[in-house]
């Protein structure tokens, strides 16, 4: 039987990733629905290259193409979610950028679907309520971020709270690591958007280089791995080969390792627990360069630092956390901020008054409450 895919995000890099996976395993997979939000005629053309019968367009303002070919066109977000309910699926991929996903994670998880998700942002808005939704339901949330990835890697058959002493995130330091801080203010946009190891979109690209990207996924693993976050790591490692590591009380170290290809978690995410032959490029060890690690400066990156703090004290500060850096990162894409005032945006607005353990509508409301400031103080 093939699993059926819904596939949220499907022309974004890690949309890309897995059409590639999926069309290498069409005796294993079939898309059942792919979505984007504005990419209208991308989104046509893969609806026709791999004959999906339902297309979603979540951003319901652009204008109506002349024909589509799909038994069911859907427009808009709640129509989309309203059509996930009528239609068969196993496995959601939740490849959404930022905070619009969470509302697809809360739907398929409480659909009790498999849900395979590249969305960060939803475990780091609303991560004790997701825990909570999969103890009571039967659902399963399985990561796609190759660090997230890793770490399940080295924790298959191991009893993960006894035998754990700390779990390590690899981050290559993005565009700017080998970058002086006093050099920071001369960053430009096109400098930022050269990532040294990795194809992705310009958020994920610019998170990266200012490591907010790896604070969001510090928070994301303390709740898919229910460790505390002083049993949580990061280093630096250059050549994004060793995509995270854990350490066991007996001192034994183990890692993933393999080029730095998307392909591989996503396909281990759709197959799970089983492996497929692999879609990606197998790694060669004998041509690897030395693979070095490097502790992180916090003074060249204070979001990482923020993050690590909002995490700790939990409530409405993670989901304040990426809101501001949502839309800092916003601004600076357009050219109204520079890229040294994303963090002192976001330490501005973590200063704001914190709600303890808060509802779905309420991080909803916080998240939209949080940009709205951001963009009316600095666009």
């Amino acid at each position: 039987m093939k699993k059926k895919i819904v596939l949220l995000g499907a022309t974004g890099s890690i949309g890309t990733s897995a059409l590639e996976v999926i069309n290498e395993h069409k005796d294993k997979f079939e898309i059942v629905l792919a979505s984007a939000h504005s990419q209208f005629k991308k989104l046509i053309k893969i609806g026709r290259e791999f004959q999906i019968p339902n297309l979603a367009l979540t951003n319901s303002n652009i204008p109506k193409g002349k024909s589509v070919v799909a038994e069911n066109f859907i427009r808009g977000n709640a129509d989309t979610l309203q059509f996930l309910d009528e239609i068969d699926y196993d496995i959601m991929l939740n490849a959404i950028v930022g905070s619009a996903g969470l509302v697809y994670t809360v739907k398929g998880l409480k659909s009790e679907k498999t849900v395979a998700l590249a969305n960060k942002e939803s475990l780091v808005m609303s991560g004790e309520l997701i825990n909570y939704i999969i103890k009571n339901n039967d659902s399963k949330l399985i990561p796609v971020d190759s660090e997230h990835s890793a770490i399940l890697q080295c924790l298959m058959g191991t009893a993960r709270s006894t035998e754990i002493r700390r779990i390590i995130l690899t981050a290559s330091g993005g565009a700017f690591r080998d970058w002086k801080k006093e050099d920071f203010p001369k960053i430009t946009l096109a400098d930022t958007l050269v990532h040294p190891t990795w194809d992705m979109g310009n958020k994920i690209t610019v998170d990266s280089a200012t490591m907010a990207n790896k604070g969001l996924e510090v928070i994301e693993a303390h709740y898919l791995f229910q460790l505390p976050y002083d049993k949580i790591e990061t280093v630096i490692h250059p050549q994004s080969i060793i995509h995270s590591l854990v350490e066991f009380i007996d001192g034994s170290l183990l890692s993933q390792l393999s080029y730095p290809d998307m392909k591989i978690p996503i396909q281990l995410a759709l197959s799970y627990p089983q492996r497929l032959p692999a879609t990606a490029d197998f790694t060669d060890v004998q041509t690897l360069s030395a693979l070095t690690f490097t502790p992180v400066d916090y003074e060249k990156y204070p979001m990482l630092e923020m993050a690590y703090e909002v995490g700790r004290t939990g409530g409405s500060m993670p989901t304040v956390f990426n809101a501001a850096n949502e839309a800092a990162v916003d601004l600076f894409l357009h050219e109204k901020i520079s890229f040294t005032e994303i963090p002192k945006i976001v330490e501005k607005l973590i200063q704001t008054e914190n709600i303890k353990q808060p509802d779905l509508k309420t991080i909803l409301a916080t998240d939209k409450k949080i940009k709205k400031k951001v963009y009316t103080d600095y666009s």
